[in-house]
């Protein structure tokens, strides 16, 4: 029997006013409460608060100001595709599925690849992993992930179906997404695509290709995602 083992202190805090800052609870240029206020209401130390405001700073959701306290800086939400954050955090309750077509496996790099890529991380190798996510049961992304082998233990015996990936990186492996680049282009659908989000061999659908910094020094999330947007605009805040 694997025990699970307690979260730290910190962590707890760190996920309560992460989960404040994205329900809107506190807003973009808000002030969270003072570290001693912080303290006082959930019974921790000093330096227990402040390691998780360093974390909650370190992955962009706070901005520390000396002789201020900590101002929110709110990550983009409206839909994980055209900003930084996830798809599941961008529609929220509504009725989002995972379906997962091929599950995660190590594999190395393949010989050509979307972005350039560090020596450390062709020497890691990647999991590769096969999603289909699926919008009040309407097939709307079919997403291939490309992550770098790099101290992610146990990753490919994770649950992933109606799982969120990022939720997974932060919960289990202490990592965020601070932000990333992406191409953007129509392509026809090739017979793959068309049959997994359902649309006619040929008919367009918008391809994003992905390289997301995280909250890890030199450790980089890679995608391609193909959109299928006949029922659903696909859309971000600028």
């Amino acid at each position: 029997m694997v025990l699970k083992q307690a979260v730290p202190r910190y962590r707890k805090l760190y996920n309560i006013l992460r989960r404040h800052i994205m329900e809107g609870i506190y807003k973009e240029g808000d002030l969270l409460p003072s570290e001693n206020e912080l303290c006082r209401l959930y019974g921790m130390t000093r330096p227990t608060v402040r390691q998780s405001l360093s974390y909650l700073a370190g992955d962009g959701y706070i901005r520390k100001h000396q002789g201020k306290g900590s101002i929110v800086h709110q990550l983009p939400r409206e839909i994980g595709i055209l900003s930084v954050a996830g798809t599941t955090s961008a529609v929220g309750d509504r009725n989002l599925k995972t379906r997962i077509i091929v599950k995660p496996v190590v594999r190395q790099w393949p010989e050509e690849f979307m972005f350039p890529l560090s020596d450390l991380e062709k020497e890691s190798g990647y999991v590769y992993m096969e999603r289909l996510r699926l919008l009040d049961d309407m097939p709307v992304f079919y997403d291939i992930s490309y992550i770098p082998n790099i101290n992610l233990p146990r990753i490919t015996s994770r649950q992933f179906e109606n799982r969120s990936l990022f939720s997974i990186l932060r919960e289990q492996y202490q990592i965020g997404i601070r932000g990333g680049e992406q191409r953007i282009k129509a392509i026809p659908a090739t017979a793959r695509i068309s049959r997994f989000l359902d649309l006619a061999k040929g008919r367009p659908v918008l391809h994003l290709e992905r390289q997301m910094e995280t909250s890890v020094t030199g450790l980089f999330l890679y995608s391609s995602i193909y959109c299928n947007t006949e029922k659903f605009a696909i859309f971000g805040r600028f």
